[in-house]
């Protein structure tokens, strides 16, 4: 096949036309880190006790007195029951005689019951939530979690299918349709008059969020040359994400009622709007499907951007590998049609769902920390930004393999170590905390674009989306392992820790991708496990029978140098 790289080197690396998709696709990313973290004060929970009904004829002593007190799980201190009551009837019965609570009556031997009459929230934080919407608390509190789950089922979903949708009718197609889809449907939960009918569409939101993501992700990678791709698809992206991310505690600062706060991310996601008439699409995947003339076309006017002379003949025909078959897409079943590629697909998944646990637990848990939720969700931004920096760095000078492998390890020794620090020392814990946030972070960014680098352009899109759509098994489950505080502390760092630093070991299998061109096919794969020595890589019978058509051009088996 033609060298993409080689036959479009005459653009340059860094002129105008690379400046304004770069800087376009990456404000693409702005409103998914804002709307991927949002639950986390869309659906916080308020001080709440039992609603004591003004009607009720009750003195201001036994009024008071109405709310039993419990031994918080956490402080050990005396708080006000969240979930129960003395029963109203017994307590005006009390009341009517001119006793005093606690001084002629043991409360302690007054039955209790449940917040019949609804809920009384501390609006000092909020002004509304989901939560004090629709009393998402005590028997009904399993639905807080399981409304972030909702929203990462559509993540998986989104996943599932806008790797395919992309591979087959375009990277530009299904990112600007999902971007539409996220602004449309963000708008619409404004108007929810039921947690169900919010969830509904919460999971929508979902599907549009990853999906534009990836999309933007992939598109950028097949545009870009090999430098300005390595700091695109790890500093790039992920320092626009972060960006969104770091908007979210400021607008939700002051912005205090939810439904106002979801206007402001439809606002947001206008910004996006440019992309369709200054983006193109990848000229790398029309030239896998054939369509040879708008490709070039692309690049001719690329070339007009960037005032430079394109040749006559940018794309030999002749030289061109197309799919194998005419109007045969490559779909998801592929990666797992030989070993090599099962066993690259198998240890990436298992790798990502793992960081996105970490992530994302690491993410939710900002509301649980001492202090200022609004100051810890901007502390938890704000050390994303260097960790993404790194990632560019560790990307563009060092080997794949081993910056993912060393970030992970670190990001679970981290917090393992939390479980050492005396309970008194909440300054230290937060920063091992945010320290193992940072390295989870960097192993993210740089996932992304090594799991890109793996695997050819013909199933690219759909490998990093079968990746992301692993992984939200991990964004699924990680609310309840938040959930898991409320029977230790200590419980969700031991689990993330451990798993963590588990799959930074395995991660050492992967091959190394690190001054390696993208491959174009299936049989241009590098072979699993990955090692440190260079060996001769032959198309194997069964690869030459997958991949009917692709060494036809040349006439000869593809043979390459592999690490």
């Amino acid at each position: 096949m033609t060298d993409y790289e080689a036959a479009t080197a005459f653009l340059g690396e860094w002129g105008p036309f690379q400046q304004q998709v770069f800087f376009l696709l990456c404000l693409s990313t702005v409103p998914n880190g804002f709307t991927a973290l949002a639950i986390v004060f869309l659906a916080d929970t308020p001080s709440h006790r039992c609603l004591i009904p003004e009607h009720v004829n009750l003195t201001a002593a036994w009024r008071n007195s109405s709310i039993p007190l419990e031994v918080d799980n956490h402080s050990g201190a005396l708080v006000p029951s969240k979930c129960s009551r003395y029963k109203l009837n017994d307590m005006r019965s009390f009341s009517e005689t001119g006793l005093l609570p606690g001084v002629d009556v043991n409360l302690s031997n007054v039955p209790r019951e449940g917040c019949l009459d609804g809920w009384e929230y501390d609006r000092s934080v909020y002004i509304a939530t989901i939560v004090s919407e629709w009393d998402l608390v005590c028997d009904n509190r399993w639905k807080n979690p399981l409304t972030s789950s909702v929203f990462f089922c559509g993540v998986l979903t989104g996943s599932f299918i806008s790797g395919q949708l992309s591979d087959r009718y375009g990277r530009k197609t299904v990112l600007v349709v999902t971007i539409a889809v996220q602004i449309l449907f963000t708008f619409f939960e404004i108007f929810s008059q039921s947690w169900a009918v919010f969830c509904a569409l919460y999971f929508v939101v979902g599907v549009g969020q990853i999906s534009n993501y990836v999309a933007a992700f992939v598109l950028g990678a097949e545009i870009f040359g090999p430098s300005v791709r390595t700091i695109f698809s790890t500093a790039g992206v992920s320092l626009f994400f972060g960006a969104g991310y770091m908007l979210l505690p400021l607008f939700a600062f002051f912005i205090r009622d939810w439904r106002m706060l979801l206007l402001a991310l439809t606002l947001l996601g206008f910004l996006c709007v440019p992309v369709w008439w200054y983006v193109p699409e990848s000229p790398r995947w029309l030239l896998s499907q054939g369509r040879i003339e708008e490709a070039e076309a692309i690049v001719r006017a690329a070339a007009k951007r960037n005032k430079i002379e394109a040749p006559p003949v940018i794309f030999i025909p002749s030289q061109i590998e197309l799919q194998p078959e005419k109007g045969t897409a490559h779909n998801i079943c592929d990666l797992l049609r030989s070993p090599n590629i099962r066993w690259i697909s198998v240890t990436l998944w298992l790798v990502w769902n793992t960081l996105t646990i970490a992530y994302f637990v690491l993410s939710l848990n900002t509301g649980n920390l001492h202090g200022d939720a609004y100051f810890n969700c901007f502390l938890s931004a704000v050390v994303e930004m260097p960790a993404y920096t790194l990632s560019w760095v560790l990307f563009r000078w060092c080997s794949r393999r081993l910056s993912l492998s060393l970030s992970l390890f670190m990001g679970g020794l981290f917090l393992l170590l939390m479980l050492l620090i005396p309970a008194n020392l909440i300054s230290l814990a937060i920063t091992l905390e945010m320290a193992g946030k940072f390295a989870v972070t960097t192993a993210f960014a740089i996932v992304y674009a090594y799991s890109a680098e793996l695997y050819p352009t013909v199933l690219r899109n759909t490998a990093v989306g079968a990746c992301s759509m692993a992984s939200r098994i991990g964004s699924i489950i990680a609310p309840y392992f938040i959930y898991l505080r409320s029977y230790s502390i200590s419980l969700p760092y031991i689990l993330v820790g451990s798993l963590t630093a588990l799959s930074g070991l395995l991660s050492l299998l992967l091959p190394e991708s690190y001054g390696m061109p993208l491959p174009e096919t299936i049989a241009h794969m590098q072979r699993f496990p990955g090692c440190c020595q260079k060996t001769l890589y032959t198309v194997t019978q069964t690869e030459e029978e997958e991949n009917t058509g692709e060494t036809k051009s040349s006439g000869s088996p593809l043979n390459r140098e592999q690490h």
